[in-house]
């Protein structure tokens, strides 16, 4: 009988501490974006998002995750469609199809992993693959269920869902998704196995830095040519996840550490900057950024949120963001992998690009004509996006001190 035992470390304390923050936020934004007759539902589909990320950072054997992978999922697909337009259809049938080709390989790697080792608790599989670590068969198997949480992650080349899904769906559920959701299924997932399953062979850590420069890159460079506000930040969360992998691929605590600390990080700001894209949607009805122009004058605390956001999120001092970039890029070089941290540092400079080009074409500049009475956000939103903008900054200040205490014990995990 399959026993669900639930194994608890520093990784697992900050997916928790960013699964329950990005749901407040969520939360708070909804009882603005929502309307009311369809709060109750929206809430409760929200807790069963909430369950089955928990549920993915608690499992210690690999069907319970596969288990609670899934419950994650279905909750998103209803959650995308919530508002039942033809947009929000066609992105959740898009992350549908790609989520259950995921599963398959998932489920055929179960299926080699369970004949290979005879069980499926981390532990067997571990010592299963080390005995094994040559079978042609058992690589097969690594190699698939990595390939299904790449998807699942929205990473490159499997990236074709996550626009779509991100911009499509109602305002507080881009907040969860882009925030944590598919950090849970896809990134927090793959780290917790690399590390204590899959182990970091020579195959597993070119294929992670392949992947995570790659998505670097390409996210970065499709985030230049957007005019949709959130389609923006949708490829802008495919160049950030990048990082994480990148780290991840390098294999050492100091990157472990980095990855880690980024995965919080990326979850905090880019929720940040889901608030702040439902705060100029509400209040100017569009997303088209070439419409607008000037707003920050109008709405002062969602302009200076959004540059705190975006600041960090291009890895500008003294912000958090550039703390956890810093840590990977130094880690990745360190670890002999020149070329990957030089990409790194450059693809930092398109994040700023696209990033002042959103802030110019958005927040700076003369006021775009037709929004002489344009207000701020209400409460529900500032609220959040305040308290985002504030963790942001907070980290930043924090991280001598969140280094030595926290960081480097989440890196020594290995």
């Amino acid at each position: 009988m399959l026993v669900f035992r639930p194994a608890v470390d520093n990784i697992s304390f900050v997916m928790f501490l960013a699964i329950a923050i990005v749901a407040m936020s969520s939360l708070f934004v909804s009882q603005s974006a929502i309307k009311e007759n369809g709060r109750f539902t929206f809430i409760n589909l929200l807790l069963l998002l909430i369950i089955g990320m928990n549920g993915v950072v608690l499992a210690n054997d690999l069907f319970t995750l596969y288990i609670f992978l899934e419950v994650t999922a279905v909750a998103s697909f209803i959650l995308i469609a919530f508002e039942k337009g033809k947009n929000a259809f066609e992105g959740a049938f898009k992350y549908v199809v790609l989520s259950a080709v995921a599963s398959a390989l998932i489920l055929a790697s179960l299926a080699i992993l369970l004949m290979v080792s005879g069980g499926l608790g981390f532990y067997e599989v571990k010592d299963a693959l080390l005995s094994s670590s040559n079978s042609k068969i058992a690589i097969l198997a690594v190699a698939v269920f990595v390939v299904g949480l790449f998807i699942k992650g929205g990473l490159v080349p499997f990236h074709g869902w996550l626009p779509d899904a991100y911009s499509s769906a109602p305002s507080p559920v881009s907040v969860v998704l882009a925030g944590i959701v598919t950090k849970a299924t896809g990134v927090y997932t793959l780290v917790r196995l690399v590390i204590s399953v899959f182990g970091f062979s020579e195959p597993v850590k070119l294929m992670l830095l392949l992947i995570g420069t790659i998505s670097i890159v390409v996210g970065a460079l499709a985030a230049l040519g957007q005019s949709d506000f959130k389609r923006m930040l949708s490829y802008s969360s495919i160049s950030q996840v990048g990082y994480i992998i990148l780290g991840l691929g390098a294999g050492t605590e100091l990157a472990i550490a980095g990855a880690v600390f980024h995965l919080f990080n990326h979850a905090i700001f880019k929720s940040l900057l889901f608030v702040n894209a439902a705060a100029v949607e509400e209040q100017t009805g569009t997303r088209n950024m070439d419409k607008l122009g000037g707003i920050a004058s109008k709405m002062p605390v969602t302009g200076t949120t959004s540059v705190v956001a975006f600041l960090s999120t291009a890895g500008i001092p003294p912000l958090s963001g550039f703390w956890s970039k810093l840590i990977i890029i130094v880690a990745v070089w360190k670890a002999g992998f020149h070329g990957y941290a030089a990409i790194a540092i450059l693809a930092s400079l398109l994040t700023l690009a696209y990033f002042l080009s959103m802030q110019r074409r958005v927040f700076f500049g003369k006021l775009a004509d037709g929004f002489a009475g344009l207000k701020e956000a209400g409460p529900w939103i500032i609220i959040p996006a305040l308290i985002l903008m504030l963790i942001t900054v907070g980290l930043g200040l924090g991280f001598p001190w969140l280094f030595g205490t926290f960081l480097m014990p989440v890196g020594s995990i290995l």
